[in-house]
C-alpha cells in the first residue's frame, strides 16, 4: 500500500526552531521505513521549511498542486502550537480532496522550558477547530500527543496509508456490469446516479456480447485458450466427470471476461451468472469469477454492482481478496453463529491449499444438468479473523450507505454444498435486525483480516457514506 504522501510541518515564531528540525527529520525517518513517498516544502522554499505565514501557504498549497496526481493524503506534524491558519489556508488553497491526518507532537514533562516547551496538546485543539469550521475532514493519531517515532503512531500512518489506498481506489473506480440483473434478483437493485455521485461509475455490457466473445474463433489464439486451460487446471482439484471439452468452453469464457474488465479499465466487475449464462453459453461463471478476484479483480455475482463496489473497498482495505456470499443459515442456537455461502466463486485463497474442487453447481447444476454448469468452486472457507462490509445505494433516500463489522471463520464443518463458511459475530441477532430494518441486501462482502475500523474511516468519513458500524 505504498502511498505519497503531502507533508506539512507549522511553528509558532516565538517556539524554538530546533524542534521543527527535529520533527522533519523524524517523519522523513519514519516514512522512509514504512516505504512512503512524500511531498513537503524545503528549508529553501519556506523559513525552517515550515508553513506560518499566507505566502507561506500559498508556497506549500502550489507544490502539492504540482503532485496532485500522486498524492494521496496530507499528514500534518506539530512540533509545536503551530500557526493553524497557514496550515489551513495551505490545505484549502491546495484542494487536494484527500485524507488529512492531524499529528502533534508529546512534550517532555522535564523540558518545558522556553527553550523546549512544545505546547502541541494545545495546538492541535486550535489547528482541528479550524479545519472543522470550514468544513475539512481529518483523521486524529489514536493519542492526542504522542512522539514521531513512537509505535502508536507509526501504527497510526499505517492505518492512515490504508484509509487513503481505500479513498483513492474507490473514487473515479468503473465497475464492469456484464449482462443485466437476473430477473429474480430485485435485491440487487442499485442507483447508477448515486454511485456516480461518490465518484464510482458503471460500465455495462449484454451478456450477448461477452458470450459472442466466447465463442469467437478469431480473438484467441490456440496457444492462448491452451494456456487458460492449464491455469485452470492448476487452479484447483477438477472433478474426475470433467470432459476436456468443458474446460476449454470455461477457459474460453474466463478470457471474454477478462477483456471486458480490461478494455472498460474497471477495477471490479459483475456478472449475470445465472440462468442465462448456462443455458446460452453452457457453463458457470463462478470460476472465471474467482480467478479475477484472486488476482486483483473481484467479481460478484448476480449483476450486484453494489456488491461489487464492497469487494473493491474490502480488498483496498485489505489488501486481499474478498468474497461475495450469501447470509444463509443459523447454526443451531448458537445465535452468534451462522452459516454464509455461495455456489461459489471464492478466491482460491479462502480455502486451505490444495483443498478447492472445482465441479458443476449444485443447486442449478440439478435443475439444468451437469452439462451446462461446470465452474464451481467449493470448499469450506478456512478459519481465521475476517471483516464483513456491505455497500448500497438507498434510491428513495438519495444515499450510499453500508455496514461493516469483524468476525471471525470457524473450522468446524459445514454439513452443505458449495463454498461455504461458518461465522462468528458478536451480537449477530442486532445485526441481522439491522440489516432488515434498513433494506440491505442479501449478499454481503468478507475479507480475511480486520480493517473495519480502516473502511468505517474512509468511507464514512471522506467519502461521504453513511456507515452503520456493528458493535
Amino acid at each position: 500500500m505504498k502511498q505519497t504522501f503531502g507533508v506539512i510541518l507549522t511553528t509558532r515564531s516565538f517556539f524554538p526552531s530546533h524542534l521543527v528540525d527535529t520533527a522533519r527529520q523524524g517523519i522523513i525517518s519514519l516514512l522512509d521505513k514504512l516505504g512512503h513517498d512524500y511531498v513537503m516544502v524545503s528549508p529553501q522554499d519556506t523559513k525552517l521549511g515550515a508553513v506560518l505565514t499566507l505566502d507561506e501557504a500559498k508556497t506549500c498549497a502550489a507544490l502539492f498542486n504540482k503532485h496532485r496526481d500522486k498524492i494521496s493524503g496530507i499528514i500534518v506534524v506539530l512540533p509545536n502550537f503551530g500557526e493553524e491558519l497557514g496550515v489551513v489556508e495551505a490545505i484549502d488553497r491546495a484542494n487536494l480532496n484527500v485524507p488529512i491526518l492531524i499529528q502533534a507532537c508529546d512534550d517532555d514533562f522535564n523540558k518545558l522550558d522556553m527553550a523546549n516547551r512544545r505546547d502541541a496538546f494545545c495546538g492541535k485543539i486550535s489547528l482541528c477547530n479550524n479545519l472543522y469550521q470550514r468544513g475539512i475532514p481529518f483523521t486524529q493519531t489514536t493519542l492526542h500527543t504522542c512522539h514521531l517515532d513512537s509505535h502508536e503512531f507509526e501504527a497510526d500512518v499505517k492505518h492512515f496509508a490504508a484509509v487513503c489506498h481505500v479513498v483513492s481506489g474507490l473514487r473515479g473506480s468503473r465497475i464492469a456490469m456484464l449482462g443485466a440483473r437476473p430477473m429474480a434478483f430485485n435485491t440487487v437493485r442499485f442507483s447508477e446516479k448515486i454511485l456516480q455521485k461518490h465518484g464510482i461509475s458503471v460500465q455495462t455490457v449484454d451478456l450477448s456480447e461477452v458470450i459472442a466473445v466466447a465463442q469467437s474463433e478469431d480473438l484467441f489464439s490456440p496457444s492462448v485458450i491452451s494456456e487458460k486451460e492449464s491455469e485452470i487446471r492448476a487452479y484447483g482439484k477438477i472433478c474426475k466427470n470433467i470432459e476436456d471439452s468443458k474446460i476449454t468452453r470455461q477457459a474460453k469464457l474466463c478470457l471474454a471476461m477478462e477483456k471486458f474488465v480490461k478494455d472498460l479499465d474497471c477495477q471490479a466487475s459483475t456478472v449475470q451468472c445465472w440462468d442465462s449464462l448456462e443455458n446460452n453459453y453452457g457453463c458457470a461463471a463462478c470460476l472465471g469469477m474467482s480467478m479475477m478476484g484472486e488476482k486483483g479483480k473481484p467479481s460478484a455475482c448476480e449483476s450486484d454492482v453494489t456488491g461489487a463496489v464492497s469487494m473493491l473497498a474490502a480488498q483496498l482495505a485489505a489488501n486481499a481478496p474478498p468474497a461475495l456470499m450469501d447470509w444463509n443459515n443459523n447454526i443451531r442456537d448458537d445465535r452468534d453463529a451462522c452459516i454464509a455461502l455461495h455456489c461459489a466463486n471464492f478466491p482460491k485463497s479462502f480455502f486451505q491449499a490444495d483443498e478447492l474442487e472445482i465441479g458443476c453447481l449444485d443447486v442449478l447444476g440439478s435443475v439444468l444438468g451437469q452439462d451446462s454448469t461446470f465452474g464451481a468452486c467449493k470448499a469450506q472457507v478456512s478459519a481465521g479473523p475476517m471483516t464483513f462490509i456491505r455497500v448500497t445505494t438507498d434510491d428513495t433516500k438519495g444515499i450510499m450507505k453500508m455496514y461493516v463489522g469483524e468476525g471471525t471463520f470457524e473450522n468446524e464443518e459445514v454439513p452443505t454444498k458449495g463454498g461455504v463458511a461458518f461465522c462468528r459475530v458478536s451480537g449477530l441477532q442486532a445485526l441481522m435486525h439491522h440489516i432488515c430494518d434498513n433494506g440491505y441486501e442479501h449478499h454481503v462482502c468478507f475479507v480475511r483480516g480486520h480493517v473495519a475500523n480502516v473502511l468505517e474511516e474512509a468511507m464514512g468519513k471522506y467519502m461521504g457514506i453513511k456507515v452503520h458500524r456493528h458493535m
